[in-house]
């Protein structure tokens, strides 16, 4: 069996416990008597959940909820505590792809076109919320499962990484609009490490081990390593939209379109001639919409001859010697088979990932 396949096994797996959760939720709920909605609407309100239902229906990876449930596991504690947060994991990447989309005006998710470019803005934005109120609601059903403190400290992280998550999308919005030229790798690291590293990989690790009872000290460098981890999980996901096809379910160059800051731009405007970085800012400056393939090749080959490439490739080596050392030096209470194992699967498919 193929890394891929092994990986893809290991993420269905998951997928197969934490889907019912979600789809369960993704119906009506319960209002108080004198709010219970009559009848002759009942078309208009499945109208909405048909929208917000759009995006889990298309079921991406389920990395998230993996992790959340595998950190748990290696810990020594057991998977069924840890379904119900980890549906709300998947839940909140639903509604925060919503909103990523409008926010980048992008085309396509997981293979068809955005939500917004089906029903519209104003519609998108409202299935977000929806979902945004299931992740809570879901989160709010974890009371068989876990203490009440637990559970209180679980809806703290999840605000905390959220709010983070937030943070990050709105910096990064902020310098896409404004066409900052000037960033350095740090700045990307900021952005990285919100958007990223927190929310895609270190805070379901710290989410799971929180179920299990791990120890602060534990909790943190799992969280180092995540940190670690994501970072070079964020330099894959740019390399590859630089050089990959996402077996179709993206648009190549899809980051230079939308204005992302990516490492591999940063190097470009800080390494090209300045009659090359000249024509890059002027491509830059202009809408999306207006923006043609022929430029964005130019701007892609530019990034191989000046070596923008190869230093981002170098630079997520050295994350993942990184993430590495802290696997094999650290984290050796991680330490429950087949759990452990299969983080270690994963982690190898995060990195090597074709797309």
């Amino acid at each position: 069996m193929s890394l891929k396949e092994e990986s893809m096994e290991i993420l269905e797996e998951c997928k197969k416990e934490v889907w019912p959760l979600i789809e369960k939720s993704l119906k009506s709920t319960d209002f108080p008597k004198t709010f219970v909605i009559p009848k002759e609407y009942k078309g208009d309100v499945d109208f909405c959940w048909k929208i917000a239902r759009e995006y889990p229906e298309r079921k991406g990876k389920y990395l998230r909820p993996t992790i959340l449930c595998l950190i748990t596991e290696a810990l020594g504690g057991e998977r069924n505590r840890a379904l119900m947060t980890a549906a709300a994991m998947q839940v909140s990447e639903e509604w925060l792809l919503i909103h990523d989309d409008i926010e980048d005006n992008s085309e396509m998710r997981r293979g068809k076109p955005a939500l917004h470019k089906l029903y519209g803005v104003e519609q998108a934005i409202n299935a977000g919320d929806i979902l945004h109120l299931v992740m809570w609601r879901i989160l709010s059903e974890n009371h068989p499962l876990l203490s009440t403190d637990l559970k209180m400290k679980i809806g703290k992280e999840f605000s905390r990484m959220l709010l983070r998550t937030a943070i990050g999308q709105g910096v990064e919005q902020k310098w896409t609009q404004e066409n900052r030229l000037d960033m350095k790798d740090e700045d990307w690291e900021f952005i990285a490490d919100g958007k990223t590293c927190y929310y895609s990989i270190a805070g379901p690790m710290r989410l799971g081990a929180m179920i299990a009872g791990a120890k602060e000290d534990e909790i943190e460098k799992i969280t180092r390593f995540g940190r670690s981890l994501g970072r070079c999980f964020q330099l894959v996901d740019d390399l590859l939209d630089v050089t990959g096809d996402f077996e179709g379910l993206k648009t190549k160059g899809n980051d230079l379109y939308e204005g992302k800051r990516t490492v591999i731009l940063i190097h470009l405007l800080n390494n090209a001639s300045k009659e090359d970085r000249k024509r890059l800012e002027k491509f830059l400056k202009k809408d999306q919409s207006k923006k043609t393939k022929e430029e964005v090749s130019w701007v892609l080959e530019k990034m191989k001859e000046y070596g923008s490439i190869d230093y981002a490739k170098k630079k997520a080596k050295k994350y993942q010697k990184e993430a590495l050392e802290i696997l094999k030096n650290e984290l050796g209470f991680l330490n429950k088979e087949p759990a452990r194992s299969k983080i270690e699967t994963l982690m190898k498919f995060i990195l090597e990932r074709d797309h």
